[in-house]
């Protein structure tokens, strides 16, 4: 399918979200129509059946769709508050989305954010719930009936570990209809979920290379009710959820609960409290639930931290064997706010839709010179230092967009990345032999098929090119791009504003001599059109490939019929439908400036011109289009190899030529009127 950049919605206003469902309906409109009809909410978007369970395969076990009434007698919404130990895994590879949910139940103002409290099993009931989830710049509301899939009376998936509690389970549900299945949610990161539930921004730190005070940025991440998620490494398949000899979990994402001090031996030790969502599978070194280090504290400490021998998934460990055994932290900030200084703030925001286009703007890396320099490219200006410092702080977030709900047609995350290049102090979009000669200022720290990439970056007041990329070119796909920085920082578009810059137009005038061309012209023209020289569109497809075919350098197959056809609609002054001798010899002087553009941009001769060198080509012939218009272009002139033949290219610049000559004469009655309006 085609990505073409569209206009984004304008984001919601704080606490407002978009109904979502395809009746244009919301949650509350849709529970009164049920109430008022005395029947339990159907969901004809995700419907109780297996397209809604898997896209690859079919069930492994018979699945059973049922309310939570007919699971047990006293189904509740939220008992006794919605806590970490509410999820519990099931047989679905999402513990990622596991984590991000434990996360979100320490911080009560997000949580009901994102799980309405207007919501339960009470008189009203009518079978219906909602949640809210960030997409992309705006917050959806997403209802869902409220059947889930069970085996032999018990929840297949995510589950609470009171038995007659639902609420996990169906925000589970919700997230799996936002992104088309629940198979969709096989397999993810942390951070993913984390951003989906907050809007706020995400970092990850490499845990053997992280900063120094990094149990402080920890520290001061959980106090700001920041989600954190921490996981081991895999060195292959082979070893996802394998079990370490410490009852770790590889390729297994968990929540950062808790970070805390304690006094043991008389010396204070620094204790990390982490949470595996299966609700079991512990941690069974220093500092475990019945480890000997206990008996040497408090029971006063012991209270403080909530220390409690139970196989409920959530232990404690030494700061130093988290370091030891984790590889990879993942915060997500939520307002978002710094993580280096002692005083939260919050952070300027600018946000970037667009679109990588297949032969027009899905250029690739800076591996891919020819194509890099076709990318989108946003402009960023920093202009005040950060308080006390001499540089700006920003972080660039790049996201794609929607993969997740497109893996049941067999998409996956692309390898995503950006660069970022000191400005040349010109505008309009950058051509290849800026890259070519100019080094990137920084880049992300690397490409990875994420969801989203994001880095925090000090650079020097100024003005940058920020290129976002996928790895490999010719890969389509829509992407956000959210700047956060400590100060107001201006982010534009280099997406060049349309222009038309063409020569004054020629009119046939009679030469006092005839050149060799126009003689052998003139021959052919009396052969074929006769006494009155005026030739017709077959005619003049005909002289145009008897002529262009003695053409030096210039590889073609042949004009068509309908190039030939769009020739007289631009030449024909008379309006007859034909050619004259005179229109033809203006016509040809444009053909000549026209194939001269287009063989200097046949890079390789072949004939063909890269659909990826359009935008200079057209910029040559005098259009300067954005990347919408040429986006629409390439996928009407362009072959599946991103290729355009010669006889494209000269469709492409008549029909330009013909709706300019529009544009300008709506210009021109325009301006005429406004001149009356003026003088009246």
């Amino acid at each position: 399918m085609p990505y073409l950049y569209q206009h984004p919605r304008p984001a919601a206003h704080p606490g407002a979200a978009r109904a979502t469902h395809s009746s244009g309906k919301g949650y509350e409109q849709l529970r009164q129509e049920c109430l008022r009809r005395g029947v339990l909410f159907e969901d004809s978007d995700f419907p109780a059946c297996n397209s809604s369970l898997f896209f690859s395969e079919n069930p492994p076990i018979p699945f059973v769709w049922k309310r939570p009434g007919d699971i047990v007698k006293d189904p509740k919404f939220i008992l006794g508050g919605a806590t970490r130990t509410d999820i519990c895994q099931g047989d679905l590879g999402d513990c990622w989305l596991l984590a991000a949910i434990a996360s979100l139940t320490l911080n009560e103002k997000t949580l009901a954010r994102v799980v309405p409290l207007d919501q339960n099993f009470g008189p009203d009931y009518a079978g219906i719930f909602h949640f809210q989830f960030w997409q992309h710049n705006e917050w959806l509301d997403v209802v869902i009936d409220d059947r889930l899939p069970t085996f032999k009376g018990r929840l297949v998936f995510l589950h609470s570990a009171e038995l007659n509690e639902f609420w996990s389970a169906l925000l589970e549900k919700a997230y799996a209809k936002l992104n088309g299945s629940y198979e969709a949610l096989k397999g993810g990161s942390t951070i993913e979920a984390m951003e989906d539930f907050t809007g706020g921004i995400g970092e990850m730190y490499d845990v053997k290379a992280a900063p120094d005070n990094f149990y402080e940025i920890l520290g001061k991440a959980l106090k700001r009710c920041s989600m954190v998620g921490c996981s081991i490494d895999t060195s292959s398949a082979a070893e996802s959820e394998a079990r370490t000899p410490f009852g770790l979990v590889k390729g297994h994402a968990y929540s950062v609960t808790g970070i805390e001090e304690v006094s043991y031996r008389g010396q204070q030790v620094q204790l990390v409290r982490i949470r595996n969502p299966w609700g079991q599978v512990e941690w069974n070194g220093p500092w475990s639930d019945n480890s000997a280090e206990w008996h040497s504290v408090s029971p006063s400490e012991q209270r403080r931290l909530a220390q409690a021998a139970r196989e409920d998934g959530e232990f404690w460990m030494k700061f130093e064997d988290f370091k030891v055994h984790f590889d990879k932290v993942e915060i997500c900030n939520l307002t978002p706010d710094a993580l280096e200084d002692s005083t939260a703030h919050k952070w300027e925001v600018a946000i970037h839709q667009g679109s990588w286009v297949r032969g027009a703007t899905a250029g690739g890396c800076r591996n891919f010179l020819e194509t890099f320099w076709t990318n989108p490219q946003i402009k960023l200006h920093l202009t005040e230092k950060d308080d006390g410092q001499d540089d700006c702080t920003f972080i660039a977030a790049l996201m794609q967009k929607g993969r997740r709900k497109l893996k049941k047609l067999g998409a996956e995350m692309l390898t995503i990345g950006y660069s970022i290049y000191e400005s040349p102090g010109r505008d309009g979009h950058l051509g290849k032999d800026f890259f070519r000669y100019h080094p990137s200022k920084a880049r992300s720290k690397t490409y990875i098929n994420l969801r989203e990439v994001s880095h925090r970056f000090k650079l020097p007041p100024g003005d940058y090119i920020l290129i976002p990329t996928t790895f490999e070119p010719h890969q389509e796909a829509d992407f956000c791009l959210r700047i956060f920085s400590e100060k107001k920082a201006i982010t534009e578009d280099l997406d060049e504003n349309v222009a038309i810059d063409l020569p004054e137009p020629l009119h046939p005038t009679p030469s006092p001599q005839e050149t060799e061309e126009e003689k052998q012209f003139r021959a052919l023209f009396e052969q074929i059109s006769g006494k009155d020289m005026e030739i017709s569109a077959e005619e003049l497809e005909y002289v145009l490939n008897a002529v262009l075919k003695k053409t030096k350098n210039l590889k073609f197959k042949n004009l068509s019929l309908i190039s030939c056809r769009n020739i007289i609609s631009l030449m024909d002054t008379s309006g007859n439908g034909k050619l004259e001798f005179s229109e033809f010899k203006v016509f040809w002087e444009k053909l000549k400036k026209w194939i001269n553009i287009f063989l200097q941009f046949d890079l390789d001769k072949s004939g063909s011109m890269s659909s990826y060198e359009l935008r200079g080509a057209l910029k040559a012939a005098g259009y300067q289009l954005n990347n919408y218009l040429l986006q629409l272009i390439v996928l009407r002139y362009s072959d599946e190899q991103f290729q355009i033949e010669f006889d494209d290219f000269l469709n492409c610049l008549i029909r330009l030529e013909n709706a300019s000559r529009v544009f300008q004469a709506l210009s021109a009655k325009n301006k005429e009127f406004i001149n009356l309006n003026i003088g009246e």
